[in-house]
């Protein structure tokens, strides 16, 4: 009760810090117990935890005693798997040295250990109250719509890619990519050497004959009951649910024409998609389907190119939603406090 009435004389202040590829993005807000009553966003020119964002996150969490600081992980060594089963654990990856967490009773995921020690040590002037997954801010972003048919939804950040399968809820195949270390790989990027050409698990098209189609899934937590868009002619159908228009909106207006880096970059994550969605088909630790939809999170901006690889070369329907990612952490943190 005493506690309640100290959260009722203060706002509540929440830091989310986004690590970029060269930089890294504050976002704070404000909150009183009606709502966001101020926010504000500054771009530090490090990866690292500088005098700078010390200061910039002081000027507010002196404010109050209740903050709370949040930060979306970008470790390598994480992902997630389609059990919260400890005993199938290892059958998808061995998290012995891993952090784990399971989502609505149906997937889990991980991070490395030392990858969350790092953090914590990395931040420790300010501490860190949440380290968000990425695969949790794309299934909350996307709420809306993973509880439709199956879909892979993408997560693009400044230097990462960080893809999963969800069906009715659940999720079934994830992964996440670091864009310049899959982009000097040779089993990422396109080679004209017959070796690759061999291996490249959808340059013959897939075979929906060995693609399993699994049974109807029960028991899963209901997200939502928006139906899933395959179309732009059913718009008129669902004109009532503005976030859907807005993303139809969006997926015109964000998408930009690209230069020469731009190009590089996006052709870079088409590439890392298609071979994740081939890993997906092939890898028979997944109940594979095929994938029609794909839908983006966009938080950097990409251009028209991977709007027209992922159409033309994939058949693929796309879909692009931009996000601010610091206002994503700040809604996540807010939940976890619910």
């Amino acid at each position: 009760m005493l506690t309640k009435l100290f959260e009722a004389l203060y706002n509540k202040v929440f830091v989310n810090i986004v690590v970029k590829r060269s930089s890294t993005d504050v976002y704070i807000e404000l909150c009183s117990k009606n709502g966001v009553i101020e926010s504000e966003q500054n771009s530090f020119d490090t990866q690292f935890l500088s005098g700078e964002i010390i200061d910039f996150v002081d000027s507010f969490t002196k404010e109050s005693p209740y903050y709370y600081i949040s930060i979306l992980d970008i470790s390598s060594e994480q992902g997630a798997f389609p059990t919260c089963s400890k005993s199938r654990f290892s059958y998808f990856y061995d998290v012995s040295a891993s952090e784990h967490k399971c989502v609505n009773d149906a997937w889990t995921f991980y991070t490395s250990k030392t990858d969350i020690y790092e953090i914590e040590k990395r931040y420790q002037k300010i501490g860190v109250d949440f380290i968000f997954s990425p695969f949790t801010l794309l299934s909350n972003f996307f709420q809306d719509k993973i509880t439709a048919s199956i879909a892979m939804y993408v997560l693009m950040q400044d230097g990462f890619v960080s893809l999963a399968v969800f069906e009715s809820g659940t999720l079934l195949y994830a992964e996440h990519l670091d864009i310049e270390i899959s982009g000097e790989s040779e089993d990422v990027l396109l080679s004209h050497d017959e070796s690759h050409e061999e291996e490249d698990p959808l340059e013959d098209g897939i075979d929906l004959e060995d693609i399993d189609v699994i049974d109807d899934m029960e028991d899963l937590d209901d997200f939502g009951d928006i139906e899933d868009l395959d179309s732009l002619e059913e718009i008129d159908e669902f004109s009532e649910h503005k976030d859907i228009e807005e993303e139809l909106y969006e997926a015109e207006e964000q998408i930009v024409n690209s230069d020469d880096n731009d190009f590089n970059e996006d052709y870079q994550r088409f590439m890392l998609i298609k071979t994740a969605l081939g890993h997906f088909y092939k890898d028979d630790k997944y109940e594979s389907q095929f994938i029609e939809n794909i839908y983006i999170a966009d938080g950097v901006g990409v251009s028209n190119d991977l709007k027209h690889y992922l159409e033309e070369e994939m058949y693929l329907n796309v879909y692009i939603r931009h996000t601010e990612l610091g206002i994503e952490l700040s809604s996540l943190a807010k939940l976890e406090l619910n």
